[in-house]
């Protein structure tokens, strides 16, 4: 085998291998004597079928496979050679013209990772800005939880119901007087003002008494989730069954018992680890920023473009889709275009950080146990449906780039937890207010700095994305989540033939709303949880 360099310039690289047919053909002998044992051909006993008649009959299947593998363990043997580290998977191209017999041509093109200095973490200065619980928003917790786990009693059957009742009622919808589906229901509760039902539907049910028939006209929203009622006028045929008034809120052992809780004094300590949780994970929010703005102010080093251009990518589609559910969605696509260049230096920030930060955690011995691993695996499992998540767990344990993008998000935040705990950190108390005011102010800070930023300086803190847009990724804002580090492919496809397609992960189960029939009131608002509080994500 003999290597040739074609390119250097930069973090890219181009190679030509040449493989003499000898090779080849030493290689294709041995796979023929390997595999002859196990021919069988009339008028042979097995295992005595000559070797040029299993190379006449398999020669063509022979020759593609060792060519394959020849390329395959040739570009590793490259990368070994060079001491070669992809950022992403080699190009890998096998030169027109090629035939049997002739010496094989195959050009690699890739780019490497950069060589980076093990970063110094020690002196590092963040400020953690502390929320208090404050015993009257827990107060106001409780009373919201309350306000939405009412109980209600009969009324009287001359009550008129009024804002803040309850009407049991049976409907039956109908447009131009044919019934629809998903448009009736028996003895349906309905509190008066909560918003649950189509706009209109409640007001004209105000003033209604118990056994009282009424027709209701209503007009579906244009962005109604049932495409087929969306802009439609409908009438719905409703039956009062009851009336009923809500009874005092009372948060006592009784409530805190009809939400599955020993007392109100247990419900009172979750509904405060629930607001602990939640400004914990507002103030790592905050500190995580001001680490990575650090960082980010003391690197300055080229980073792949591949890298740069599929971190780019994910950020522009996830902005178009948000920018499609604007209300001037045009406009809205037409600013975002306007700011390329700041979305395309916020993704090249965030390929430095990953970078920054996996060389961190490389240095300091940073891992990810086995056991975490398989608990990534099963968590992110749960996205797909009950037949396909075995298949996701051996597409995962398959694939290496997907492994890697599956454990870099937990990669990144033990680093960042090993650079909290050698950071020097000063503590201030601040209102929950002040905590969201200076996460907000760091992101128009930023969006400004970025619109001004023409050409990326040294040493500067890449840009967030402007504070008023959709966060380039629906869970993080621009800077907290650097791009992870990819792992380079160990093997890449090699034959004259197209590479065969990537192996898919299993689709994901459908969202609610394509499964379920269109009913005619509006998804209820979410209620806040009693048992379990869930913590807030950074």
């Amino acid at each position: 085998m003999q290597i040739t360099e074609t390119a250097n310039e930069g973090l890219k690289r181009a190679y030509l291998i040449t493989i003499p047919a000898s090779e080849i053909d030493d290689r294709i002998k041995a796979e023929v004597k390997r595999i002859a044992p196990q021919v069988r051909m009339p008028g042979f006993r097995p295992g005595k079928v000559p070797a040029n008649l299993v190379r006449k009959m398999h020669g063509e299947q022979l020759h593609a496979q060792v060519v394959n593998d020849t390329i395959q363990s040739s570009v590793d043997e490259l990368m070994k050679d060079k001491g070669l580290r992809p950022a992403m998977q080699p190009t890998v191209a096998l030169k027109d013209g090629y035939d049997q017999g002739k010496d094989a041509e195959i050009d690699v093109s890739l780019e490497i990772l950069p060589e980076i200095d093990t970063p110094d973490v020690d002196g590092i200065k963040l400020e953690r800005l502390v929320v208090p619980v404050d015993e009257s928003a827990i107060d106001e917790t409780l009373q919201r939880i309350a306000d939405q786990n009412k109980t209600f009693k009969d009324a009287a059957k001359t009550k008129k119901a009024a804002e803040g009742d309850q009407v049991i009622i049976d409907f039956v919808g109908s447009i131009d007087g044919v019934e629809f589906e998903g448009g009736k229901a028996e003895d349906a509760p309905l509190v008066l003002g909560s918003g649950t039902f189509i706009p209109g539907f409640e007001d004209q049910l105000t003033g209604v008494k118990t056994g009282d028939e009424k027709v209701v006209k209503v007009t579906f929203p244009e962005d109604y989730q049932a495409e087929h009622l969306a802009g439609k006028d409908a009438e719905f045929a409703v039956t009062v069954k009851a009336v009923k008034t809500a009874e005092d809120s009372k948060i006592d052992d009784e409530f805190a018992k009809s939400l599955g809780l020993e007392s109100a004094d247990k419900l009172r300590e979750l509904v405060k680890a629930q607001m602990e949780q939640e400004t914990a994970g507002l103030t790592r929010t905050q500190m995580k920023r001001q680490l990575l703005d650090a960082l980010a102010a003391g690197h300055d080093f080229a980073v792949p473009e591949g890298m740069v251009d599929a971190e780019f990518e994910q950020i522009w589609q996830q902005l178009m889709q948000e920018a499609s559910r604007e209300e001037d969605s045009e406009a809205a696509v037409k600013e975002i275009e306007s700011e390329r260049d700041d979305y395309r230096r916020i993704a090249e920030r965030r390929v430095r950080l990953g970078l920054l930060l996996s060389e961190i955690g490389q240095a300091n011995g940073v891992q990810i146990s086995n056991q975490e691993m398989s608990m990534l695996m099963q968590q992110a499992a749960q996205q797909y449906r009950p037949e396909d998540r075995e298949r996701f767990m051996q597409f995962i344990q398959n694939e290496p780039m997907a492994a890697a993008q599956l454990r870099a998000p937990l990669y990144e935040d033990k680093v960042v937890d090993f650079l909290f705990d050698k950071a020097e950190i000063e503590e201030r108390e601040v209102t929950r207010e002040e905590l969201e005011a200076a996460i907000e102010a760091e992101e128009s800070t930023e969006a400004e700095a970025a619109k001004a930023k023409k050409a990326p300086a040294k040493k500067a803190a890449a840009k967030k994305a402007p504070a008023k847009k959709a966060a380039a990724k629906s869970d993080d804002k621009a800077d907290e989540k650097p791009a992870a580090k990819k792992a380079p492919a160990k093997k890449a496809a090699a034959s004259d033939e197209k590479k065969p397609a990537a192996k898919k992960a299993p689709a994901k189960k459908a969202a609610a709303s394509d499964e379920k029939k269109a009913p005619a009131k509006k998804p209820a608002a979410k209620k806040a949880p009693a048992k379990k509080p869930a913590a807030k994500k950074d």
